[in-house]
């Protein structure tokens, strides 16, 4: 009899948790929205946290805060967000340095993406361009390729930042390509374009969004995409596996993560919200306009794709021994 009232009782209980997560999914959000962003203001992650949390903003009918933590490449704002109420109110815009490339990159890193994080939704992709400055004679990709190889370590290249989606997209290329080139980092995208623009570097992988005005202006020359398909904005420009680099392809991927204890439901109700604001026509279309190709997964989808992304990084970062420590 004794066991039958425990039972009883636990089973009392169990659905009293459950009918109350249930409850407050369908009432989330109820307030005001923490949304980390990882890098300064004006970058193309914070456009993207921007103008989705606007329009998330206005369905919703909550206030949805943009906190820029930049910092640690992305670990300050990671342990932030992990060591925050697991409530669905703080969030993280977490890119592919965040989920899989910094446990690659340092031997001993401050949180673990796959434990201390819960992957909601992937919002958007950057590709990668293969662009040079006024200063190079190479007429297209094949020629930047042949000439680069023709002169193994005498050719420089500058990326964003070490262990950057640019940086590591130029080591693909030369993984596949066979070239033997010096890297030069930067911090932030924008001196390594001022210095590519201006000579000072020869070329260099940069996402759409922060070349896009370089190119439109003559400044520096876009010769192929790391992406599968061309890219509306440049149609006349090549994919890698046009060319014969079929395992060159890269992108910047930014998506939304949560403290690794938030309920599912909770999960699943913003992963809707964050939905619907990025399929939303005038959404979609500023995405577009930026640079930024609109994605709007399911969690199970961008978990996995971020297991599949680790797969292959992670021997490239280990192959070509590049470390942050």
């Amino acid at each position: 009899m004794i066991n039958r009232r425990r039972a009883a009782s636990l089973l009392a209980v169990s659905a009293l948790f459950g009918g109350t997560g249930t409850a407050y999914a369908q009432t989330y959000p109820a307030k005001s929205i923490r949304w980390v962003v990882p890098y300064p203001a004006g970058g193309g992650s914070d456009f993207l946290a921007r103008t989705i949390g606007q329009q998330l903003s206005t369905q919703a009918g909550q206030t949805v805060l943009v906190d820029n933590k930049p910092g640690g490449n992305t670990a300050i704002a990671a342990v932030d967000v992990a060591r925050s109420p697991a409530d669905g109110y703080t969030i993280l815009s977490a890119d592919n340095g965040t989920m899989v490339f910094n446990p690659a990159l340092y031997s001993k890193l401050t949180y673990n993406p796959e434990s201390d994080l819960v992957p909601v939704t992937l919002m958007g992709k950057f590709p990668m361009i293969l662009v040079v400055g006024p200063g190079s004679d190479a007429k297209d990709a094949r020629d930047f390729i042949a000439k680069a190889k023709a002169r193994p370590g005498s050719v420089n290249y500058g990326s964003a930042g070490a262990g950057s989606p640019h940086h590591l997209a130029m080591e693909l290329l030369k993984v596949h390509a066979g070239l033997h080139m010096v890297h030069i980092p930067y911090r932030g995208a924008a001196p390594a374009l001022a210095d590519l623009a201006g000579g000072q570097v020869p070329a260099m992988m940069v996402d759409l969004a922060a070349g896009a005005g370089f190119i439109k202006g003559g400044k520096i020359r876009a010769l192929a995409v790391a992406n599968p398909t061309r890219l509306p904005q440049l149609p006349d420009v090549p994919t890698f596996a046009e060319l014969g680099f079929k395992n060159v392809e890269a992108a910047a991927q930014v998506g939304i993560v949560a403290p690794a204890r938030t309920p599912a439901d909770v999960v699943n109700a913003l992963q809707k919200q964050v939905a619907a604001a990025i399929n939303t026509p005038a959404v979609r279309q500023k995405l577009v306009d930026f640079g930024i190709e609109p994605v709007a997964s399911t969690p199970q989808d961008y978990a996995d794709l971020n297991r599949s992304e680790v797969a292959r990084w992670h021997k490239l970062i280990r192959d070509q021994k590049i470390s942050l420590d």
